[in-house]
């Protein structure tokens, strides 16, 4: 299998952890909670999901149902928020007066 390139490891367990920790509180599956805070994001309009058995594509369905909090949401982007590279960071700097929301939705959560 191939997987992608992870440039901090650290900051990838403990976003793991931060989902586990949001999915047992709200008695959910971690991929039913990253379903859901992906859905959030308004520059996602869908999610496609990658299940190999039926359990695994009846829990993914459970998302639907699951609403996340604003408090949960903003704990999720915290923990989760990548370091901007180039372009984004100059963007940032320079014109993010202009922003709309799908640009937006990628630098709330850097500055």
């Amino acid at each position: 299998m191939v997987r992608a390139p992870v440039r901090d490891e650290e900051k990838l367990y403990d976003t793991i952890d931060t989902l586990v920790e949001v999915a047992s509180a709200r008695g959910a599956s971690p991929a039913q909670v990253a379903l859901a805070y992906v859905l959030t994001k308004p520059a996602v309009t869908s999610v496609i999901v990658g299940a190999r058995k039926d359990e695994q594509l009846a829990d993914n369905l459970g998302a639907a149902d699951l609403e996340l909090s604003p408090e949960e949401v903003d704990r999720l982007d915290k923990v989760s928020a990548p370091d901007l590279i180039y372009p984004h960071w100059h963007q940032a700097n320079l014109v993010s007066s202009r922003f709309g929301e799908a640009d937006l939705a990628l630098h709330r959560p850097a500055r």
